[in-house]
């Protein structure tokens, strides 16, 4: 049955998920386009990912890349912020930009007959961005305000002082918004030396779809492209976590105790066994009610609402993390029965019943996961993206089909790294 089940899903996915994959040539530079025709909307969609402009390219300018992505927000210098988002709004166009990672995104969406104007739009704003004092000062005063209501924020704290914990000395120790210190320190000049020297065309990938030809959408693009000044592509770092077992402790007026916890976990993006810690993750933290750590905290001992964890693994970093909320009196408890329930977890293993909830989900909802166009986009772009030929998804499911528990548990007690804990918590200030 389940390879019926399995043999199904897959047909379906193929169905629907056409994508193709092309490129634009320009100034001797290929563009690779990630592309699906869909015309049961008379929408089109647009992004221009462009590679090493993300968050891990703050530098010492710490939340330069999305105070930029903010400050593209602000139309052209001709326009201004006001009348650009007065016409985009006037012809239903959807224009932003929003800086990740490792990446930095303009989004374009329309309804098919306003697309050429969309692009022209996009054209306007990468030549010439509002980068004027006024436009700078606003975004500044914007962040600054945005930061001081973090101060209360003790997900945040507890979070980011993890992250420093995990990550200390690399790009990922330092907020993405940057702080007060950081920010009233940029001088515009920064963040437009930023977008020249990050926002080129060696570094673009254009992922699209809708109600368009392919060959239509590539002449459109030409223009939008000819803005982008070439520059020099380069490959992502990957960083591991720490392995240092440490604690940071923040005093807050909070009522209840704020834990983050995590670890290293050493796995690239394209290592082969991926899928299996996918499946790990599911059972141990990943899957919410049902979980290991949900069962174990919530439901045997009503520790907390919830408990989550799971594996982060991509081109740019990997680690182990998780978090949960409980009384500041089971503070102590709650971080005890966490490390204890992960060592077991790495020293026993899963059981077969656990592996087949698993198997059921993971392989199950996977249609409900590439129902959209932007859903098959993100993952033909996630494909691509990692160096994966298309259609290595289907693979990985199939062989988490395959999987045996003995070749689940074998993986999971080889990352015994995951139990060298360290912890970030936000809990009441102490009497004084």
């Amino acid at each position: 049955m389940k390879k019926i089940v399995l043999s199904f899903m897959i047909l379906l996915q193929g169905v629907l998920m056409a994508q193709e994959m092309s490129k634009i040539t320009i100034h001797n530079v290929d563009v690779p386009v990630v592309f699906e025709k869909d015309s049961s909307l008379p929408i089109v969609s647009i992004q221009l990912v462009i590679k090493n402009a993300g968050s891990m390219e703050d530098g010492t300018n710490e939340g330069i890349a999305k105070f930029l992505a903010a400050m593209l927000g602000e139309g052209t210098k001709e326009m201004g912020s006001t009348a650009f988002a007065e016409e985009l709004e006037f012809r239903a166009i959807g224009l932003g930009a929003n800086a990740g990672t490792e990446t930095l995104v303009f989004d374009v969406s329309s309804l098919k007959d306003q697309f050429p104007y969309a692009l022209e739009m996009l054209t306007k704003l990468l030549k010439s961005p509002n980068f004027s004092k006024e436009s700078f000062e606003k975004i500044k005063l914007l962040t600054l305000g945005m930061l001081s209501s973090k101060e209360s924020d003790f997900d945040y704290i507890a979070n980011l002082n993890l992250q420093k914990i995990l990550f200390a000395k690399t790009p990922f120790s330092h907020a993405y918004y940057g702080d007060a210190k950081s920010i009233k320190a940029l001088k515009l000049k920064d963040v437009e030396a930023f977008y020249k020297e990050h926002v080129t065309l060696d570094n673009v990938i254009i992922v699209a779809g809708g109600d368009i030809e392919l060959e239509a959408l590539k002449k459109l693009l030409i223009p939008v492209l000819s803005e982008f000044k070439q520059g020099k592509a380069k490959e992502v770092v990957h960083y591991d976590a720490n392995t240092g077992e440490k604690e940071v402790v923040t005093e807050k007026a909070s009522e209840q105790a704020y834990i983050y916890f995590g670890a290293p976990f050493y796995m690239k993006i394209n290592d082969e066994e991926n899928y299996k810690a996918k499946v790990a993750s599911f059972i141990l933290g990943e899957s919410g009610f049902g979980s290991r750590l949900m069962e174990e905290i919530r439901v045997k001992r009503g520790l907390a609402y919830s408990s989550y964890s799971r594996t982060t693994v991509s081109k740019s970093h990997s680690s182990f993390g998780g978090h949960l909320q409980t009384k500041n009196e089971n503070l102590q408890e709650a971080k005890k029965i966490v490390k204890e329930e992960i060592k077991r977890f790495v020293e026993s293993g899963a059981t077969a019943e656990e592996l087949a909830q698993a198997k059921k989900f993971l392989l199950g909802s996977e249609p409900l996961r590439n129902e959209t166009l932007s859903q098959r986009l993100s993952r033909a772009f996630f494909e691509y993206y990692h160096g994966f030929e298309m259609g290595h998804s289907k693979k990985q499911l199939e062989k988490i089909a395959d999987l045996s528990l003995e070749d689940l548990n074998a993986f999971i007690k080889k990352h015994d790294e995951i139990t060298k804990l360290s912890f970030s918590v936000v809990t009441k200030r102490s009497k004084p």
